[in-house]
């Protein structure tokens, strides 16, 4: 029945004994393993056309408007739908027009498609006017449109003298 033989012996086989064991790794967990998503960038905030907005927009990201907006709006990327209208200034790094816009546009890219109505001045470093585009208002180039550039010397334009200090009443003599 039961026999003390070597040969039914748990134990190394003649063929392991000539190989030398390889250390064993620990092997990672499974917690050990964090897998990184691709930073993806957010959506931007969608203004539905229903919508009817009075007040100022201030985002660091992108917002589209479908809707009605009076006040300004501030923003990474600024789309402006076809059935949107903006009456207000509108400041943008890029901004893309399909709507209405009654007000300044301060872009650094700023592009009109044909659906576009502005009615308003264009402060731009790059700008785009497509064909059927309505625009009424002056087109400026400026290397920094968002700032305000109300203190810089813009080239080819007269700049308004100081306001004087206040003048001392004058001295006669006699």
């Amino acid at each position: 029945m039961f026999s003390k033989s070597k040969i039914n012996e748990p134990g190394p086989k003649a063929e392991d004994t000539a190989k030398p064991a390889a250390p064993e790794m620990p092997r990672p967990s499974a917690s050990d393993f964090k897998p990184t998503a691709p930073k993806a960038k957010p959506p931007a905030s969608i203004l539905s056309q229903d919508l009817h907005i009075t007040g100022n927009i201030k985002t660091t990201g992108d917002i589209q408007v479908e809707g009605t907006v009076e006040g300004d709006i501030r923003a990474h990327l600024l789309t402006v739908g076809e059935s949107a209208t903006i009456k207000g200034e509108v400041i943008a790094d890029d901004v893309v027009v399909n709507g209405r816009i009654v007000g300044r546009v301060r872009g650094l890219k700023v592009r009109l498609t044909a659906t576009a109505r502005v009615e308003g001045d264009i402060i731009h470093k790059t700008i785009a006017i497509e064909s059927g585009a309505h625009f009424e208002g002056s087109v400026q180039r400026q290397d920094d449109p968002l700032s305000g550039g109300r203190n810089k010397p813009v080239p080819g334009q007269q700049q308004a003298a100081p306001a004087p200090a206040a003048a001392k009443p004058a001295e006669t003599n006699g």
